[in-house]
């Protein structure tokens, strides 16, 4: 079995990345290993503290600015991840400041909001709509 166990966002400055995931998004610290002018910064969901890290990754190679003005220019999220309650977390994280590209709304089997990290990225913030046993299909 394979598992994801380090997923990484390039992020144009780490000290503010940290700051945005930790203080805005509330995952928390789990690496901070300083690597020269750069650090191996991971921040994980508290919920899951041996769980999947997401790296926050310098963008400073050549190919990392291009990429993502292309991707962010094109609407396209660098991420994606999950809540339990996207109504309430679009309020608390508006009401904090963050900027959303797109407010919530269906699509297909979930409900999406996108975000502005600060840091170069989008962000896409999805809640699962509830399935019942008896839609459930096999593929």
């Amino acid at each position: 079995m394979i598992k994801i166990h380090v997923t990484s966002v390039f992020v144009d400055d780490q000290a503010r990345a940290l700051d945005f995931y930790v203080g805005k998004l509330g995952f928390q610290l789990k690496n901070d290993i300083p690597l020269g002018e750069n650090r191996w910064l991971t921040v994980v969901s508290p919920d899951q503290p041996t769980g999947t890290e997401l790296l926050l990754e310098p963008s400073d190679h050549p190919a990392v600015k291009p990429y993502q003005a292309a991707i962010v220019a094109d609407g396209i999220p660098a991420a994606s991840f999950q809540v339990d309650d996207l109504a309430d977390t679009y309020d608390r994280l508006t009401e904090s400041g963050v900027s959303f590209t797109q407010a919530p709304v269906d699509a297909g089997d979930v409900r999406m909001a996108v975000l502005d990290d600060t840091c170069g990225n989008l962000i896409q913030l999805v809640q699962l709509k509830c399935v019942k046993p008896t839609d459930m299909r096999l593929r």
